[in-house]
């Protein structure tokens, strides 16, 4: 029996179009029934390679008894998080008001008007672990809304009042203090045995590791750089990437980076590649290239849509089990490769009879003190076999819409693979992504969030526009064609006339009119990708940079004094906008080029300083060719070096 998701176009919620739940989307008609039937929302918030979204809907979503007392006392509401970013940052600050924390799924139960008042994550069917069944819990709330729902709509109220009543003052703070204090905190928490940062679970948020380079970088801190350093290499050795596909998982549940989290999202893998390529640029270790080399093999193989964009995400589960479809018995190994080739890739990767994961294996490299591209290189023909014994297996689901944020971020690190390589793949990769996008999901200026089987989302938010300037930016970098940087400052006025707060400073998630909601949030926390805020910030500098238009130094300080107060709470979860702080305050040089001829702009990329600002121009008064050959003007702290021909 089909319910309203039926005729929805998200993987998550279709997941859920036969549930006996009687779910609505996200809509009016949901919250006019509440209000008419005096019921309460039960709002269901997750995504579609979401395991403990998949485990929640398996024990209750799917169960008759749970579905009957949802549907008499509720209204039920599904939401992909993905595709409305807005109600997740909404009610995740609800949850975490609540609990403390958050994740996914998420449990919410509301007013008819959207007011919360009580919120969680993951509920079991029956009670464990100290956890009330969810039945259990649905009772309890049925009952509390009938007898005393006054305190029900006070602790809606207090929590309204409290997210409402959040610090968001303004201040400026030196870029030193606040990276200073940021490397203090990151240096505390490094795992020296294992890499990484914290206990387990451990996520990769590369764009932590993107900071730490620059700062290794600008201040030559070697301890700095080999905090780095051996994150990326364990990651490359652990099983969080898959030796035998390639790609990364979303995180390692333990400290080793051995047992994953087994989904695969587009993001994680985007900004990996940018990590793995901008370690390699600063240290020409070719291991490091080969890593984001192989990421992005893996991207062109399984995530690419026929048109050119690229797909969210891959699950996690298969055949009900997680990380079925990644895992190996020995005995598999040996059916796969033959008994004398099987012991030989069984040494280099760690399989044993015994297992090194819940009785089965997880190819990992851990163990083996090899450099993982020759121990790659060397077993190539023993992937490739175990790679097409793998595809025989059942299908991982793979969620198919196309998030223009995610895309912009993949578009992104290809053109920083294209910018340490020349490989014309990578760039027409990101064009012809760029393309999608520019056909699919724009209207003049207008940014679209989501696509999916010829249909679009009816919004952008604050990242689609905030990540795919980037990802222009980027694209001018890597080909200094000047349509790229004109759209981005096009699309930068955009942002400022729907997202930004003049007043005090910072950007809306959702357009400055939007009342859906009963807030609108201004992300700053750099989480698993780095917030809207921070890559503003990020864009500004390069825009003004680039530009030298005094306007964008404006809007500078404007974020600057936004960010700052947020920032110095915590530095160390705001790397992406230390980073772009770092290059404000500090900016690397920036250099005209004027060229001979047009053909040796394909030229350049393999000349050019990495971090250099780089605006190409054409013979004139101002910036005349010397000797009648290509000819740079290099200026730096506002100094200007005489034009040469070489650098």
């Amino acid at each position: 029996m089909s319910n309203l998701l039926k005729n929805e176009t998200s993987p998550y919620l279709l997941q859920h179009a036969e549930n006996p739940v009687q779910w609505y989307p996200w809509g009016e008609e949901a919250f006019q029934k509440a209000k008419k039937e005096d019921k309460p929302i039960f709002l269901s918030i997750g995504y579609s390679t979401c395991h403990w979204c998949h485990v929640m809907a398996h024990e209750s979503f799917e169960d008759e008894k749970t579905a009957e007392l949802l549907n008499r006392h509720f209204v039920s509401v599904k939401v992909d998080r993905e595709e409305r970013p807005d109600v997740d940052s909404v009610y995740m600050s609800v949850c975490q008001a609540f609990t403390g924390s958050g994740g996914w799924p998420m449990t919410i139960f509301m007013t008819w008007d959207k007011k919360p008042f009580f919120a969680g994550t993951y509920f079991p069917l029956q009670s464990r672990y100290g956890m009330p069944g969810f039945p259990d819990l649905l009772w309890a709330i049925i009952n509390r809304w009938k007898e005393n729902r006054s305190l029900l709509l006070d602790s809606a109220e207090d929590v309204i009042a409290h997210l409402k009543g959040k610090e968001t003052g303004r201040g400026k703070y030196r870029e030193k203090d606040l990276t200073e204090n940021a490397v203090r905190l990151f240096k505390q928490s490094f795992d020296s045995v294992h890499g990484g940062f914290g206990a387990a679970p451990k996520f990769p948020t590369p764009h932590n590791l993107l900071f730490l380079t620059l700062y290794s970088v600008r201040n030559r801190d070697k301890a700095v750089r080999y905090m780095v350093e051996k994150t990326l290499l364990h990651m490359r050795k652990g099983g969080i990437f898959d030796q035998i596909g390639y790609g990364f998982s979303r995180y390692s549940t333990d400290e080793r980076f051995l047992a994953p989290h087994f989904e695969k999202m587009l993001y994680d893998n985007a900004l990996l590649m940018m990590a793995y390529t901008a370690v390699y640029r600063v240290t020409k270790k070719e291991q490091y290239f080969e890593t984001a080399k192989r990421t992005a093999e893996y991207v062109l193989r399984e995530m690419v849509s026929p048109e050119g964009a690229f797909f969210s995400a891959q699950d996690a589960d298969s055949e009900g089990v997680e990380g079925r479809f990644y895992t190996f018995t020995l005995q598999e190994i040996y059916a796969a490769l033959g008994k004398e080739a099987g012991q030989r890739f069984a040494v280099a990767f760690d399989i044993t009879e015994k297992g090194n994961f819940e009785g089965v294996n997880i190819p990992n490299l851990l163990k083996n003190n090899g450099e993982s591209d020759r121990v790659t290189a060397e077993f190539g023909e023993e992937l490739h076999i175990l790679y097409e014994y793998r595809r025989n297996r059942a299908k991982l689901h793979l969620d198919d819409k196309i998030l223009l944020s995610w895309n912009a971020l993949m578009i992104t690190a290809f053109a920083m693979l294209y910018r340490v390589s020349g490989q014309e793949l990578y760039l027409r990769k990101a064009k012809e992504a760029r393309y999608f996008i520019e056909e699919n999901m724009t209207e003049g200026d207008s940014l679209f969030a989501s696509y999916r089987k010829g249909k679009r989302s009816e919004q952008g938010f604050l990242d689609d526009y905030a990540f795919y300037i980037a990802a222009l930016l980027e694209l001018y970098r890597a080909t200094f064609e000047t349509e790229y940087l004109e759209k981005a400052a096009r699309l930068c006025e955009e942002t400022e006339r729907r997202f930004a707060d003049k007043e005090n400073g910072g950007y809306f998630l959702c357009k400055k009119e939007s009342t859906e909601l009963f807030m609108n949030p201004k992300e700053t926390y750099d989480g698993a990708i780095p917030s809207g805020n921070s890559v503003m910030m990020y864009n500004l500098v390069s825009l003004y940079q680039l530009t030298e238009n005094e306007e964008y130094d404006t809007l500078l300080k404007r974020q600057t004094e936004f960010m700052d107060r947020q920032v110095a709470e915590y530095p160390a979860g705001h790397s992406m906008y230390l980073l772009a702080k770092m290059l404000c305050e500090n900016p690397s040089e920036h250099i005209t080029v004027v060229l001979k001829d047009e053909e040796e702009k394909e030229l350049l990329w393999g000349k050019l300083p990495f971090l250099a600002n780089v605006s190409v121009v054409s013979d004139s008064m101002k910036y005349p060719l010397r000797n009648g050959e290509t000819t740079y003007y290099v200026c730096k702290n506002h100094v200007c070096l005489p034009p040469t021909n070489e650098l």
